[in-house]
């Protein structure tokens, strides 16, 4: 669907959020590895990983529907992050620096889901 996944920002900047989760993470407590750890990563790898995905497929609606899950893993690490910061399991200084970036990529894969469904 699109010539290469590694061209559209919003996959930059899910990539380097996904990075950014993974070091941020590295500091939560050993007892959450297979919890808010595993999870917040998974959720945070997912964004790139379905816009890369849905980019190889061979329709726009195939493509839309995985930008349409990335969007999901945006939100659903937007609520990790929260989880996490109200723990106490990620510094204040830590959430208002991903915190952001879950948003923004969010709103960015919205803008390209309405350009998906416009043609």
């Amino acid at each position: 669907m699109v010539s290469h996944h590694g061209e559209l920002e919003v996959w930059k900047k899910a990539h380097r959020f996904a990075l950014d989760v993974y070091r941020a993470t590295q500091k939560f407590p050993r007892e959450e590895m297979y919890g808010l750890t595993a999870q917040l990563r998974r959720a945070a790898v997912a964004i790139a990983a379905n816009i890369a995905e849905g980019g190889a497929r061979q329709s726009r609606r195939e493509f839309l529907r995985f930008c349409y899950i990335a969007r999901g893993s945006a939100s659903e690490s937007d609520y990790l992050l929260l989880v996490s910061r109200d723990l106490g399991i990620l510094s204040a200084t830590e959430f208002g620096k991903l915190n952001p970036e879950a948003g923004s990529i969010g709103r960015m894969l919205t803008t390209l889901i309405k350009a998906l469904r416009n043609g």
